[in-house]
Order: structure tokens, then C-alpha cells, then sequence
């Protein structure tokens, strides 16, 4: 079965952390970049954070310095550790999977259900 599973998302008080883990299975995940997306209420989905299949990250300049993301191809997972959390950051954080091989049978997207970051005193 094909699925990404996301976890780790809480409440956090302004300038905490959190650490979010994106597991895949059902996939040759070394065949794909992993992306963390956020959606605030009312707001489009956005990119925050990438790792290519090579382990290169990428991040939206809001989240530079206070975000990492790094994965374990042995573990078939990503994480995102994110600290000085601010308000703005609260949203519903997504793992996204894109295919970098060419293949007819894997499949080229795969989206995690989500999970919820609310940062509030």
C-alpha cells in the first residue's frame, strides 16, 4: 500500500519546537524528493521545505535558519525540525513525495493526510 504517514505536529508556545517524521511506504523511496507543504484556514497549500533524492535541501526564505529537514533512506523517512516557531507558522503541515525516476508503474505523487501545528501561548 502506497501511503505517506506524518506525525509529530502539537501545540507549541511562540519559540518552541517541533519535530515532524513523514514515513512512506509502499514506494522506492530513494526514487523520490520529499516535500513538506502547509495549509493555514482560508489559505492555499505552500511549499515550506524540500530534500532532494541526493539529500539537498530546500526551504521558503520565512522558514530559513529555523527550519531543517534531512531524511533517512534506511528508514524510509523524513523529518522537519522546526524551531522559533511563530504564530504564522501554525497550519496543517502535509508530506509530499515526487518521483525524480522515470517509471510506468510508480507513481509520480504521493500526499500524506496531514498534521496539525498550532503554535499559541
Amino acid at each position: 500500500q502506497v501511503q505517506l504517514v506524518e506525525s509529530g505536529g502539537g501545540l507549541v508556545p511562540p519559540g518552541g519546537s517541533l519535530r515532524l517524521s513523514c514515513t512512506a511506504s509502499g514506494i522506492i523511496f530513494s526514487w523520490y524528493e520529499i516535500n513538506w507543504y502547509r495549509q493555514a484556514p482560508g489559505k492555499q497549500r505552500d511549499l515550506v521545505a524540500g530534500i532532494s533524492s541526493s539529500g539537498t535541501p530546500n526551504y521558503v526564505d520565512s522558514v530559513k535558519g529555523r527550519f531543517s529537514i534531512s531524511r533517512d533512506d534506511a528508514k524510509n523517512t523524513v523529518y522537519l525540525q522546526m524551531n522559533s516557531l511563530k504564530p504564522e507558522d501554525a497550519a496543517v503541515y502535509f508530506c509530499n513525495a515526487h518521483r525524480t525516476v522515470f517509471s510506468l508503474r510508480a507513481p509520480s505523487e504521493v500526499w500524506g493526510q496531514g498534521t496539525q501545528v498550532t503554535v499559541s501561548a
